[in-house]
């Protein structure tokens, strides 16, 4: 399994941790009681194929907020392995047939204890945010992982509080077993309110 590497080329390099703040890791053990996706009218998911790569990428370098996509950018999160990246990343399709966001249902056999599901390069293009998609894409990619795996797992970061709140929505909760995470995860709590924020910052473990 190829781990995701810094790959990705930021404008100014020394801006980028001040940006988008530190890595988190949020985990949910379980893969029970995944919500039904839910489509807006004219948009749909389905797997992508090896020659939308270039859709992919521009998807990424129209949602990334904080670093510069470089090209190479889908090669080092996915590898080439043609069956599994057609099985399990999946593009958002607008009304016009054009890609709208994407998402992967991934896997790493190095996290923790192994054979581990991975959300994977989640996004959504500006001109198509509000409409529910991340959301609904989201539910659609973790109902597909539990064809592979019964837990999954997803990298973040800190400053990005909107992925934030929908991942704990969908029943994800902080690692907190990295160093200082807890202390990372008591700042997010004071710029995001969540219930499971503030048990958290209350002293409670996350359910």
């Amino acid at each position: 399994m190829i781990r995701t590497r810094a790959f990705l080329t930021p404008d100014d390099p020394s801006s980028v941790p001040a940006l988008e703040g530190k890595p988190v890791t949020m985990v949910r053990p379980h893969l029970q009681e995944i919500p039904r996706p839910t489509f807006s009218a004219g948009f749909s998911i389905r797997p992508m194929r090896m020659d939308e790569i270039d859709v992919w990428v521009a998807i990424q370098k129209d949602s990334e907020p904080f670093r510069k996509i470089v090209p190479a950018v889908f090669g080092e999160a996915y590898g080439d392995n043609a069956e599994e990246i057609t099985k399990r990343c999946f593009l958002i399709i607008g009304p016009e047939g054009e890609g709208a966001g994407c998402i992967g249902a991934w896997f790493n056999l190095d996290f923790r204890e192994g054979d581990w599901g991975r959300i994977h390069w989640v996004a959504t293009r500006p001109a198509y945010r509000r409409r529910g998609l991340a959301r609904a894409g989201l539910a659609y990619a973790l109902r597909r992982m539990t064809e592979w795996h019964t837990r999954c797992y997803l990298d973040t970061q800190s400053k990005r509080l909107g992925a934030i709140r929908l991942y704990l929505d969908f029943g994800f909760r902080p690692d907190l077993e990295e160093k200082g995470s807890v202390e990372t995860w008591h700042e997010i709590g004071r710029e995001l309110a969540h219930p499971v924020l503030e048990d958290l910052c209350a002293g409670k473990r996350p359910g």
